[in-house]
C-alpha cells in the first residue's frame, strides 16, 4: 500500500469564520482539522481539480 503523504501549514482564518467551521466540525463529528480537510476536498472535488487516479495500479497513485 502506498504510503499517504501530508504537509502541515499556516491557516489564517477571521474568528467569525473559525467558529462557524468549529460548529460545523462538531455538527458532523470531525476534528477541527477534518473537517477543514474535507472542506477543502469536496471543493476539489466539485471544481475537477483531484489529481486523477492511475489505471492499472493496484495502489493508489496519483497523477499531477
Amino acid at each position: 500500500m502506498a504510503e499517504k503523504t501530508t504537509k502541515s501549514f499556516i491557516l489564517r482564518v477571521d474568528a467569525d469564520t473559525m467558529n462557524a467551521i468549529e460548529a460545523w466540525a462538531a455538527d458532523e463529528f470531525r476534528s477541527t482539522n477534518g473537517q477543514l480537510q474535507w472542506i477543502i476536498t469536496e471543493a476539489l472535488r466539485k471544481a475537477k481539480r483531484l489529481p486523477k487516479k492511475k489505471k492499472g495500479s493496484n495502489h493508489e497513485e496519483t497523477e499531477i
